[in-house]
């Protein structure tokens, strides 16, 4: 099985609602999300995909939906004010974890045809959430 991973950068803020610590209030991160596909074979021009298309892919999908957006799950709180306030922002029905936001990911490029293996998202230089349906 031959596999590669192109890493793609962009920001969020987010909190998490009842979470026991600093996490619990509006923050912001730079994340990494790198996006692993397989093949067992090599195309006709000896690659898995064009890292471009994954690129192009990704782009499409963060760019519109997650990159310099605020992260609330559906029941926070905040969504009258920020709505009155005219502010950017993306409810979810889960809470806007790493995991979460990994598996988003994951869904969207798999729905656009790659074989996506795996989605790792680094929201710190040191912690990060893989997801796969493998």
């Amino acid at each position: 099985m031959f596999t590669i991973t192109k890493d793609i950068y962009f920001c969020y803020g987010h909190r998490l609602m009842g979470h026991a610590g600093k996490c619990r209030h509006l923050h912001g991160h730079s994340v990494k999300a790198a996006i692993t596909v397989a093949s067992p074979e090599l195309n006709d021009q000896g690659m898995v995909c064009d890292f471009a298309d994954i690129s192009a892919i990704a782009h499409h999908y963060i760019d519109a939906e997650l990159d310099h957006n605020l992260l609330l799950h559906r029941d926070d709180p905040l969504v009258p004010a920020l709505r009155q306030g005219g502010e950017r922002f993306l409810l979810l029905d889960e809470h806007p974890t790493a995991e979460c936001l990994a598996q988003m990911i994951y869904r969207h490029v798999a729905a656009q045809g790659l074989n996506v293996q795996s989605v790792a998202l680094w929201e710190t230089t040191s912690a990060c959430a893989t997801y796969s349906e493998s």
